[in-house]
């Protein structure tokens, strides 16, 4: 199936250079599908704790994306955390203004 474009329109988009998306949000921050997602040993070798307990900080914390299987009766369960930076530096200043 093609489609037929008027000249005009096909002359338009020659003259006319092309922009590139930028991704991001209407208010100017960027999305956070696109910013840097930290795995839970990173974070662990960032701030000097183990994954257990980095486990345990951001497990139902918004914006933490986890996915992997349940646990069954014979079964352990495996989930994977990836901790969007800004979620990190949310976390970071809350912990921070606890001490």
């Amino acid at each position: 199936m093609s489609q037929d474009f008027p000249a005009a329109a096909i002359g338009d988009m020659l003259r006319k250079p092309m922009r590139s998306q930028r991704f991001g949000l209407e208010d100017g921050r960027q999305d956070p599908a696109l910013e840097k997602h930290y795995s839970v040993l990173e974070v662990a070798k960032l701030w000097s704790l183990s994954e257990n307990t980095v486990r345990r900080m951001f497990m139902g914390e918004p914006g933490v994306v986890e996915w992997g299987s349940e646990e069954t009766r014979f079964k352990r369960a495996y989930k994977t955390m990836r901790i969007p930076e800004s979620v990190l530096q949310r976390v970071h200043r809350r912990l921070a203004k606890v001490g």
